[in-house]
């Protein structure tokens, strides 16, 4: 039985059998889905990165972006891995979305 294989541990993302997963085919699969998705190729520790300024950008409390990233410390989410945006970047990526977004509907 499949049961009877199951390894248990603590990890987010593990094999079927719940091993650890060779990292060189973590990134092959996220590559792949990158490419089906039809999003720009990135390593994946970069989508931490992503998800922290997107968070800062939602205006999501730091305490709760660094439960999220499961930092030990605050400075090491804000000062490292979080860009926030100024008031005049968040207006000019309005309009460019309102832009984008008109374009498409033409």
């Amino acid at each position: 039985m499949a049961e009877d294989d199951w390894k248990t541990s603590d990890l987010t993302f593990t094999t079927r059998t719940g091993t650890p997963i060779e990292p060189r085919n973590f990134n092959r699969a996220f590559e792949s889905h990158c490419r089906r998705a039809g999003v720009p190729r990135i390593r994946v520790h970069d989508t931490r990165h992503t998800c922290a300024s997107l968070l800062a950008a939602l205006d999501v409390h730091p305490r709760v972006a660094m439960r999220i990233l499961r930092h030990s410390q605050i400075s090491m989410t804000m000062d490292v891995y979080t860009q926030v945006p100024s008031p005049e970047t968040r207006k000019a990526l309005d309009r460019l979305n309102k832009s984008l977004a008109t374009d498409q509907n033409a």
